[in-house]
């Protein structure tokens, strides 16, 4: 799947529901108003926001580790492809080159994970049309 025939995507909002003790993570379509809410688990959340406050905890947190993996590899996070939705469960891919290679290697991912390295990363966040088409809902 190429740039082209995907939808990019910013972090919105994270939204806790204490009705359903659920969180959630909305992304919002760069050029567009659709948003595509994504419940995720509490330590994945807690990463997101422990980036987005700016707070650099002394030791390294696993997103960060895996970032510093990829990088001490001579690896770049190109970007995060949340590719698919399967009985509303979301699919992502990290999107990975090596050495400014052209050559991409895709592996398999948690949207929750792949989205706290992507922020790490600074990392595009980019959504299959399909997904968007299918999850996504009209925003203001």
């Amino acid at each position: 799947m190429s740039g082209a025939e995907v939808v990019e995507v910013v972090l919105n909002k994270i939204k806790i529901d204490e009705n359903r003790n659920e969180q959630i993570i909305v992304l919002k379509e760069k050029n567009g108003n659709r948003l595509l809410p994504v419940v995720i688990g509490i330590s994945e959340v807690n990463a997101i926001k422990l980036k987005l406050s700016g707070i650099d905890p002394p030791r390294p947190l696993t997103h960060d580790l895996l970032l510093r993996v990829i990088e001490g590899f001579g690896g770049q996070v190109k970007r995060i492809l949340i590719d698919r939705l399967e009985d509303s469960t979301f699919y992502a891919k990290l999107v990975l080159t090596k050495n400014g290679s052209t050559d991409e290697l895709q592996i398999d991912a948690r949207p929750s994970d792949s989205i706290a390295l992507a922020l790490r990363a600074n990392a595009p966040i980019v959504v299959n049309p399909t997904v968007l088409d299918e999850a996504g809902i009209n925003g203001v």
